[in-house]
C-alpha cells in the first residue's frame, strides 16, 4: 500500500512545491449535526478539523506546474475518509466554475471512500453535481486529469477519477468502485489496485511519487498547446529506396522485420510524447500506440498500429484518443500498420465489429484534421478504419489491400502459386495507390514527395 498523503502534501508533490492559491468558497449553513441531524456528526467534523487542519474533505485552488496554470482539487482522506458531502460539492463546483471562467485545466488528486453517510442521499446526489460540472468543463474544451491516490473508491472513483480524460495513479493505491469493507468476502484484493486498473485499461499510467510533478507538467503542457494546423505526414525513418517492382514485392517489403515500425516513426516525429493506456472498458492492446506528442513546438495526437493484428481494445483506445483530441482542438496523426483486425474467438466476444465501427465513426466525425501514413501492412478494413479519407499517404515499404493476397487467392479458389499474380492484380503498391487516388502521395525520409 502506498503512503496516504494529506491534501496539502499531495498538492506539494504534484506541483513540486509551487505556490498554491486556495479558492474562497462560502460555507453553507448547517444544523449542528448536519442536514439529517445525525447525532454526533458535528462532533466528528470538529475532531476531523482538529486532526487535519482542514474544514472539509477537499481543498481547491490553482497553481502553476511546469509553466501551465491549472485548477487543483485535492482530497483530505483524514477528514471523514475524504467523503463527499454537500460542502464538498460546493467546493468541487467552485473549482470547475473557476476553471471555465479562466480557461484552465482541472487536476483532481483523489483519495476518498465515497459519499458521506451522515448526509444520506444529499451526499450521494453530489455525484450528479460533480458529473454535471465535469461535463460543462469538457464541453468548454478544457482537459481534466486525475491522480488517484490511496484509497480511491466509491463515487469519487466513478466520477472525478474514472471520468477524467487522463488518469494517473500512485503505485500500490487501492482503486476501485467497491471499497474494502463492502466487497464480497472472497474478492481478490489484488484486483482493486492501481496496477490492476492499469492492466485492465482503466488508468493510463502508474507514476512514482517522485515523478508525479514532472509527468503532470508534461501532460498539462501538451494538452493545452494544440497545433493550429493539420499534422504534417510523418517522414519515413528509412533511407530512400526504389519503389517495389511488383505487388508481391510490396507485400514482402511491408512484412520485412527490417523495416521501421511505429515506434521509429513516433521517435523521429515527436520531441516528447506521452501515452494513453487502455480503452476504459477492461482492455489494452500492446499493438496500438495512442497519445499526445510535441511536433514543431505544438501538440499533435497520435494513434499508431504496430504491425500486429489489432484487437478490439486497440480500436476502442484509438476512438477514445480521436474524440479527446477533437474536444481539445488537437490535430491527429495516425499510422496504419496491421495485417488486419484480430479475428479469433476472443476478439469476437470482445466486440471486434463494434470496436472497428467506432473508429470508422470517430475518424469520419473528427472535429480536428486527421493525417494518415500507411507505414507497413494495410490489411483490409482493420487498417482502413484508422485512415483519413482524402489525407492518407504511403511509405515506400508499405502496401494497402482490400484483402491479403493469400486470402484473395483462396477465396477465388486459385492455387498457391497464383498468390504473387493475385497481389499484382490487387494493385497494392504505393505507386498503384497514388494512381488510383487512394493515397495522396508517397513519403520518403525527407517527407512527402517523390521517392
Amino acid at each position: 500500500m502506498t503512503e496516504r498523503l494529506s491534501a496539502r502534501a499531495a498538492l506539494a508533490l504534484a506541483t513540486d512545491g509551487a505556490a498554491f492559491t486556495e479558492l474562497d468558497v462560502p460555507e453553507r449553513e448547517f444544523a449542528p449535526d448536519g442536514p439529517l441531524e445525525w447525532q454526533g456528526y458535528g462532533a466528528a467534523r470538529a475532531r476531523a478539523a482538529e486532526r487535519t487542519g482542514e474544514t472539509e474533505s477537499v481543498v481547491v485552488g490553482h497553481a502553476t506546474v511546469g509553466g501551465t496554470d491549472a485548477v487543483f482539487v485535492s482530497f483530505e482522506f483524514g477528514f471523514l475518509g475524504g467523503s463527499l458531502g454537500e460542502r464538498t460539492g460546493d467546493r468541487l463546483e467552485a473549482a470547475h466554475v473557476h476553471a471555465r471562467a479562466h480557461g484552465l485545466p482541472v487536476v483532481s488528486l483523489v483519495a476518498t471512500g465515497g459519499s458521506r453517510m451522515q448526509e444520506g442521499m444529499l451526499a450521494l446526489t453530489q455525484l450528479q453535481r460533480v458529473a454535471r460540472q465535469s461535463a460543462l468543463t469538457r464541453d468548454a474544451g478544457l482537459p481534466q486529469l486525475a491522480v488517484v491516490r490511496d484509497p480511491t473508491t466509491g463515487g469519487g472513483w466513478a466520477t472525478l477519477g474514472a471520468g477524467a480524460d487522463v488518469i494517473l495513479a500512485l503505485p500500490g493505491a487501492q482503486v476501485g468502485f467497491a471499497g474494502s469493507r463492502v466487497r464480497p468476502p472472497d474478492a481478490d484484493p489484488a484486483a482493486y489496485t492501481a496496477e490492476a486498473q492499469l492492466a485492465a485499461g482503466a488508468v493510463d499510467a502508474v507514476v512514482r511519487p517522485e515523478d508525479l510533478s514532472g509527468t503532470l507538467a508534461t501532460w498539462l503542457s501538451l494538452l493545452t498547446s494544440p497545433s493550429k494546423e493539420p499534422a504534417p505526414p510523418a517522414p519515413s525513418p528509412a533511407a530512400p529506396g526504389e519503389l517495389p517492382a511488383t505487388g508481391w514485392d510490396a507485400v514482402l517489403r511491408a512484412r520485412s522485420p527490417e523495416r521501421p515500425r511505429a515506434d521509429a516513426y513516433l521517435d523521429a516525429y515527436f520531441t516528447r510524447r506521452v501515452a494513453l493506456g487502455g480503452d476504459r472498458c477492461g482492455g489494452t492492446d500492446d499493438g496500438m500506440r495512442c497519445g499526445f506528442g510535441e511536433h514543431g513546438g505544438r501538440t499533435v495526437a497520435f494513434a499508431a498500429q504496430c504491425g500486429t493484428a489489432t484487437r478490439p481494445a486497440g480500436y476502442r483506445t484509438a476512438a477514445r484518443l480521436l474524440r479527446l483530441a477533437g474536444r481539445l482542438g488537437i490535430p491527429v496523426l495516425t499510422l496504419v500498420d496491421t495485417p488486419g483486425a484480430a479475428n479469433d474467438a476472443d476478439a469476437e466476444r470482445q466486440g471486434a465489429g463494434a470496436a472497428i465501427a467506432d473508429v470508422f465513426a470517430a475518424v469520419a466525425g473528427a472535429r480536428t484534421p486527421v493525417t494518415t501514413v500507411v507505414v507497413g501492412e494495410g490489411g483490409s478494413g482493420g487498417a482502413l478504419a484508422l485512415a483519413a479519407p482524402g489525407n492518407t499517404w504511403a511509405a515506400p515499404d508499405s502496401y494497402f489491400s482490400v484483402i491479403a493476397p493469400e486470402l484473395a487467392a483462396a477465396i477465388l479458389k486459385r492455387p498457391p502459386d497464383q498468390v504473387r499474380a493475385t497481389a499484382g492484380q490487387l494493385r497494392v503498391r504505393p505507386q498503384d495507390l497514388v494512381a488510383l487516388g487512394v493515397v495522396r502521395g508517397i513519403v520518403s525520409a525527407k517527407g512527402p514527395g517523390p521517392v
